[in-house]
């Protein structure tokens, strides 16, 4: 319950608000950056401050110029291109990767589980400049350095993991006499997994798959490393526009990444909430 109970001790009453008072300054202290972008990004001007027209409010000091230079622009589109065209295949990778790979370790006879699911997980705790340099080092030997397909298992390597933790805590209320009583009934592994494990741990899956293409969908370094020219992502375009041209655009392109981020968050929120109906952790 968030309410305090009629008998709660003053001390209880204080740390009670101090606690709520802390997590607000914490979440304003990490929100406002952004707050600050969203307005900057309708400046008129090629500025990456506030101007007199804008914080007087004046129509002249604001404008849609850098949005429109962003749909625009053919960088930058070929950039967005790119995004769109690496992301969902890398999604897809991991998504189908990390789910069989939680099934797998889900189940009771499989030795050395904590190990394999160390190794699986590494690419989260590795920091990712190591991560880059390795798969540079090894991609440039097996000819794939510098080519979208290269990029892609990359960017696979990297969701993985939070497809495999998010299935993994799917799997944890799972009743596993449902395997068992599809398998005396006669259905083949392929049929228990399709029609029955799969809708029931659909959230945990799409929930990492939501993970996955974010991280695909943000990352820089490991494109940074692995692509050429050719495969140019939006990331790596906003980096680009930071380190050579210092582009106002970039935060045009801020506020959508944001306004995107936002709505896949919401749609992970509805899924954790299914899911713990689901499994009967909370009422339906």
């Amino acid at each position: 319950m968030s309410a305090l109970p009629p008998y709660a001790s003053p001390l209880q009453r204080t740390w009670f608000y101090t606690f709520r008072i802390i997590c607000g300054l914490i979440f304003f202290f990490l929100i406002f950056p952004i707050l600050v972008i969203l307005p900057l990004s309708f400046n008129a001007q090629d500025f990456f401050t506030f101007t007199k027209e804008m914080l007087s409010f004046s129509p002249e000091g604001y404008s849609f110029k850098h949005y429109n230079d962003f749909f625009t622009n053919p960088d930058w589109q070929q950039a967005l291109t790119n995004s769109f065209l690496i992301a969902p295949i890398a999604t897809i990778l991991a998504t189908a990767f990390g789910t069989l790979a939680a099934i797998g370790l889900s189940q009771s006879h499989v030795p050395y589980k904590s190990a394999i699911m160390a190794v699986l997980i590494s690419p989260m705790i590795v920091p990712l400049i190591i991560s880059a340099a390795g798969m540079y080092f090894f991609y440039s030997r097996i000819g794939l350095q510098g080519t979208y397909f290269g990029v892609v298992l990359a960017h696979a390597a990297l969701g993985t993991p939070f497809v495999i933790i998010t299935v993994t805590a799917t799997l944890v209320g799972f009743d596993r006499s449902l395997v068992r009583a599809s398998a005396s009934l006669g259905a083949d592994p392929v049929t228990t997994f399709f029609k029955v494990q799969m809708p029931l741990i659909i959230p945990g899956v799409v929930s990492g798959a939501l993970f996955a293409f974010i991280t695909s969908f943000d990352e820089v370094v490991v494109v940074l490393f692995l692509g050429s020219a050719g495969q140019k992502t939006l990331p790596w375009q906003m980096f680009t526009g930071l380190r050579e041209q210092i582009s106002p655009t970039i935060l045009a392109v801020a506020s959508l990444m944001v306004a995107i981020s936002i709505a896949l968050l919401t749609v992970l929120e509805l899924l954790r909430r299914r899911s713990e109906r689901l499994r009967g952790l909370t009422p339906g």
